[in-house]
């Protein structure tokens, strides 16, 4: 049967036949709906929307299966609300709409419960009474008087409706019930629903019994305690184990613990609790939880990765060292971009004084990152890095732990001073300890033996210093990015003296900035003749000196004001400790400038060489290691076989004695650098040809006179450069290495690159004469025509 009737969406509820409701309506389109019902025969179609949050639903958003209901009262609310009472007499579907406005109008399709009378459909109702029944005593929602109501119906399918609009459902489990206009299926779908909603009673049940048990146990404890704590109170007593216990206990609570470290705290406050008061493991205890809670397991700062700001920064505290800042830059706009990228492990390796530690500093302030500075020299016992086992006695984390609990946060900038220092003995190899620390593959689980709990070290900076990189163990370098720091120029001191230095040591020494004037002369001539270095620690001390005289001065009245000068430096620092250049001294013949590399930077060497009657003995002296030893008898090989081209006598090996001296005998000298500054020595001495002043060289030489390639030549020519020298000799394999030459110095140097022994004779070698002129021939007769080592033969070379 068909009719025309106004339809009212609903939203969020659904209207069962044989159910009164109350309904507050409010559209527009609705209340026109309820008003054209209650002029007809108060008979409306209610069908849920889909979404309720649809304000004008059309066909497509209204089911089609709903309920006609009859409006049993109206009353209008203020706002133009209107509250209705409906009733639902039977179940209908939409055919078609047959308007919109001023309401929907549809024509529907009514519905009457038939009733087959058979014995499945007994079944089921005493089936669905049963559900219903354990439904309502497990829920605890529904009146048991509903269940009596519901046993007394005897119409199935009047059954089923009640029951469903007494159920909490999803909707759309609600609108299948609905749906199912046929009796047997609409009892079926209900036992089915309800078979499932019981499971999930049962498990909220279960559920809520254990949390109920574990609330009455903490309920009991707290209970109990503060029982314990009345009982003392009267007494007069208190109980301070109990009270350190509540407190660690508050400690753990506000640290906000990573779980399992939270879980391993708790059980030691347990133990700890259970523990007499005087017991020895007590302290033990007390200490590792203190350790525990002291640590940044998930405090850290925020990296600033401003690269114009860390630009401006690091040109602020350091005057020249371009690669470093670069690489530091390079790192801050990768932060920038990818956010989990892992910390980079830097080495700096320089002579000292050249700024590393304070270099790690200034990257620290960059970055607004706490700085942590442990020195590693001397550290030879592996529990320095990995921490003691706590059964030892007054056993303590390692360094690595201890630093990080000074910093204070899981990202610091942490610096492994000294790195090259460590050494190893009976109680293990602390290297080999801190490759679980610079390994990106291992450190987000450091394991320390106090700890012994797994912590995270993938977000600290790392960066290392060392003096040398042949003493650092290969496996800990290989995890190391190094960036050398050979030393400094004589421009670089004097802008760093100027920018940095100076007021500096103003500021210490209470001084004011016109009290104390130093001029760039003055300067210059103390970074010449006061001091010999690669770095500026000595310059710092010098201006110190000057810093403390001025305030003696000033404060016995002798002055107001000082300015030194390079005209009245030696007034306040005393006589010069070191000659202006040695480019001033006179051409000797025997004497060659080496170039030698050392850990504090490189060194000009004076290599002295003197021919004596004698048998073919050559004489080595000044602490020379195996190594140099080696490289002064190829190089006199290698004038043996050329006496003819270098115009010796052929039997000069028989006459004569040749004695190889290098100065400042205390000191140990090893390396093949030194190679062809030997060989041009003994050249010089037996020619009775001086080498030039203003040259120095370095080399490895071969027994066919071929130059090779030897390291350090940055730190060589910065050596030859605060030594005066304006030509240096290197092996042209060495050319690659004039790119890190700084451009100032490379402009007052020239580069002689050289192959072979006899470039570097003509380079070297001052203008030849025949020695006979200068009367050589009276003296032992080595030489016997005018000296010219001219082209060498290609079987020479080879």
């Amino acid at each position: 049967m068909t009719r025309t009737i106004p339809l009212l969406p609903l939203r969020g509820v659904i209207v069962f036949p044989y159910t009164v409701l109350h309904l507050d309506v409010g559209r527009e389109r609705s209340v026109n709906a309820i008003e054209a019902a209650m002029i007809r025969d108060r008979a409306i179609f209610l069908a849920m929307q889909k979404e309720a949050q649809t304000d004008e639903p059309g066909e497509e958003d209204i089911y089609t299966t709903g309920t006609v209901a009859e409006i049993k009262q109206l009353l209008k609310l203020p706002g133009g609300t209107i509250r209705i009472l409906v009733e639902g007499m039977r179940r209908g579907k939409i055919v078609r709409y047959l308007g919109y406005d001023p309401y929907l109008s549809v024509e529907i399709e009514e519905y009457t419960d038939e009733v087959p009378s058979d014995n499945e459909i007994d079944a089921l109702m005493r089936t669905l009474i049963n559900e219903f029944e354990h439904y309502v005593k497990m829920s605890k929602k529904i009146p048991p008087e509903t269940v009596v109501a519901v046993v007394s119906l005897e119409e199935p399918g009047r059954m089923a409706d009640v029951i469903a609009s007494h159920l909490t459902l999803k909707l759309v489990d609600k609108q299948a019930v609905l749906e199912a206009v046929d009796i047997r299926r609409r009892l079926e779908l209900l036992c089915e629903i309800l078979a499932r909603e019981k499971e999930i009673l049962e498990l909220e049940r279960k559920i809520n019994l254990r949390v109920r048990k574990q609330m009455e146990k903490t309920q009991k404890e707290y209970y109990l305690r503060e029982q314990i704590k009345a009982i003392q109170k009267e007494l007069g007593e208190k109980d301070e184990r109990l009270a350190e216990v509540e407190e660690l206990r508050e400690r753990i609570a506000k640290a906000k613990l990573p779980r399992e470290i939270e879980e391993r705290a708790l059980k030691e406050v347990e133990r700890l609790e259970k523990m007499p008061p005087m017991a020895a493991e007590a302290t033990v205890v007390r200490n590792y939880l203190d350790w525990l809670l002291a640590l940044p397991w998930q405090k850290e700062t925020r990296d600033r990765l401003d690269i114009n700001m860390a630009e401006k920064i690091l040109n602020e505290d350091h005057y020249g060292l371009e690669e470093v800042k670069e690489r530091i830059l390079e790192y801050l706009a990768i932060r920038k971009l990818a956010k989990k990228m892992r910390g980079p492990i830097l080495c700096f390796v320089g002579p000292p004084g050249v700024g590393k530690t304070s270099l790690a500093k200034s990257i620290a302030r960059a970055l607004q990152r706490k700085f942590v500075r442990i020195s590693l020299g001397g550290v030879r016992d592996e529990a320095e890095i990995r921490g003691h086992r706590r059964t030892y006695v007054g056993a303590l984390p390692g360094r690595i732990i201890q630093g990080m609990k000074q910093a204070g946060s899981k990202n610091p900038v942490f610096l492994l001073d000294e790195i090259d220092k460590m050494s190893s003995d009976f109680r293990g190899d602390p290297s080999s300890a801190l490759l679980e620390v610079l390994d990106p593959e291992q450190n987000y689980m450091f394991s320390d033996h106090y700890i012994e709990a797994p912590f995270d070290l993938s977000k600290v900076m790392f960066i290392t210093t060392a003096n040398v990189e042949y003493s650092i163990p290969r496996p800990l370098l290989d995890r190391m990015e190094v960036i050398r720091i050979p030393g400094y120029t004589e421009e670089e001191k004097v802008k760093i003296a100027q920018l940095h230095l100076i007021p500096k040591q103003i500021k210490e020494h209470g001084l004011k900035a016109n009290q104390l004037v130093i001029s760039e002369n003055a300067l210059r001539r103390i970074i010449r003749e006061y001091t010999r270095e690669a770095g500026v620690r000595n310059l710092e001390r010098q201006i110190a000196t000057l810093c403390r005289k001025t305030a003696r001065d000033i404060v016995s009245g002798k002055a107001e004001a000082v300015k030194v000068t390079a005209q009245n430096v030696d007034t306040f620092l005393g006589i010069p400790r070191y000659r202006h250049t040695l480019a001033e001294e006179a051409e000797v013949i025997g004497v060659a400038r080496g170039l030698a590399w050392t850990e504090v930077g490189g060194e000009v060497l004076n290599v002295e060489a003197t021919v004596l009657n004698g048998k073919g003995n050559l004489t080595l002296t000044g602490k020379l290691g195996e190594v140099m030893k080696e490289s002064a008898y190829a190089g006199f090989s290698y004038l043996r076989s050329r006496a003819g081209d270098l115009r010796l006598a052929p039997d000069f090996h028989e006459k004569c004695d040749v004695h190889i001296h290098v100065p400042e005998g205390a000191i140990p000298k090893d390396g093949p650098s030194a190679g062809i500054t030997m060989a041009t020595a003994m050249a010089s001495a037996l020619m009775g040809v001086p080498v030039r002043s203003d040259v120095a060289m370095t080399g490895e030489i071969t027994l066919r006179g071929r130059v090779l390639a030897v390291g350090g030549i940055k730190e060589k020519v910065l050596a030859a450069h605060r030594a005066g020298i304006k030509t240096v000799i290197l092996p042209r394999d060495n050319a690659k290495n004039l790119e890190e030459i700084p451009p100032q110095v490379k402009r007052k140097i020239k580069f002689v690159l050289v192959d072979h022994m006899d470039e570097v004779l003509k380079e070297a070698l001052v203008q030849r004469v025949h020695p006979a002129d200068k009367g050589r021939q009276e003296k032992g007769d080595y030489a016997e025509a005018p000296v010219d080592p001219g082209p060498v033969s290609s079987t020479l070379r080879n």
